[in-house]
C-alpha cells in the first residue's frame, strides 16, 4: 500500500483485489507483530474480511482505518 492516500483511495484499491492472496502483517500491541497469510473474501462500506489460511479456517476483519495508519499492512499477490 502507498503512503499518503485517503480512505476512499484505499477502499477502491482492496476491492479490485477481492479473491487474490494477500499477506498480512498486523500489530498486536507491545512489540508484537502478526504475520499471516489468506485471501480477501469481501469487502464492505466500513470493513474488509480476510480468511486466513492456516490451520483453523477462521477469518479476521479490519476497517480501512486500520490500514491508513499502518496498524494493518496488506501485500497483494503471492511473494
Amino acid at each position: 500500500m502507498e503512503k499518503g492516500k485517503t480512505i476512499t483511495a484505499i477502499k477502491k484499491d482492496i476491492a479490485t483485489h477481492i479473491g487474490e492472496k494477500v499477506i498480512l502483517k498486523a500489530n498486536g500491541g507491545r512489540r508484537k507483530v502478526y504475520v499471516n497469510e489468506g485471501v480477501l473474501e469481501s469487502v464492505y462500506p466500513s470493513i474488509f474480511v480476510i480468511r486466513l489460511d492456516n490451520d483453523t479456517q477462521r477469518t479476521v476483519t479490519y476497517s480501512y482505518s486500520d490500514v491508513l495508519t499502518n496498524t494493518v499492512q496488506i501485500s497483494f499477490g503471492s511473494i
